[in-house]
């Protein structure tokens, strides 16, 4: 694993269902791939796919069955449960179609609570920063239910930035939300992807795949094709090619 590469997954297996090999399913088949530090990766797919579960076994929400990962050059295999908690919590975010936002909890308390829950002093300052970055500095005193769709994901996303995570996660975070606040909230997650952070994007919504700088395209649990430098034409194109099971025809400038 190089010191740019903050995730490393090697021959990725993932199985669901009874002992007998005859009542699993499986759902992935030896993927490997890599996330590189500053890089925004979308994965997209025909729905069952593998998608999402690959995004929780990169993430070390689903254990393998097979293969491993590497995040910060750290087997995730190998640690207990609680030291996987802590480096999920110290140095990963996840934004998730449900908000997971607390009801009874403002929208600045929501935003303070992971920061809470590391049992440091944390400057509130850095609450206010967050949801000032995404816009929504005047709603800090909200409950969630006195929020839109699209507020409630800027403070989730708020929450994300206020932690700082090297690298994050995320699981079709504009599946519920309109066109424009899915473009607003899109572009915060572009802008998260520099430096030495990433940002690793489930998403069915071909703009937001096109903004990635890679694009992995699976099909019945399998890389089925990889873009660079994508378009929506292009991300369609080898979705549809995934359905149907041939070759993805990309011109030279897209690969």
């Amino acid at each position: 694993m190089t010191s740019q590469e903050l995730v490393r997954a090697q021959g990725v297996t993932k199985e669901f269902g009874g002992g007998k090999r005859a009542d699993r399913i499986t759902v992935l088949h030896e993927i490997s791939m890599e996330v590189l530090a500053g890089e925004m990766v979308a994965i997209v797919g025909p729905s069952g796919s593998g998608k999402s579960t690959l995004l929780f076994c990169l993430s070390g929400l689903e254990k393998l069955t097979g293969g491993s990962v590497a995040l910060f050059d750290t087997d995730l295999g190998r640690l207990s449960g609680e030291k996987l908690a802590s480096l999920r919590q110290e140095r990963v975010g996840f934004i998730f179609q449900a908000y997971n936002l607390i009801p009874s909890l403002s929208a600045w308390e929501n935003v303070a609570l992971p920061l809470r829950l590391r049992k440091e002093k944390f400057d509130p300052r850095s609450v206010d920063a967050a949801l000032a970055a995404v816009g929504i500095a005047d709603r800090a005193t909200h409950l969630p239910g006195e929020l839109s769709g699209g507020q409630q994901q800027r403070v989730a996303i708020a929450r994300i930035l206020a932690t700082s995570p090297q690298l994050i996660f995320a699981d079709e975070p504009t599946g519920a939300l309109d066109t424009q606040t899915s473009g607003e909230v899109l572009a915060l997650l572009r802008q998260m992807a520099t430096g030495d952070r990433s940002v690793v994007l489930v998403t069915h919504d071909l703009e937001a795949a096109a903004l990635a700088d890679r694009v992995l395209v699976l099909r019945d649990g399998k890389i089925h094709a990889e873009l660079t430098r994508p378009t929506p034409e292009l991300v369609l194109s080898a979705i549809e090619s995934a359905k149907l099971s041939v070759p993805v025809d990309v011109p030279d400038a897209g690969v």
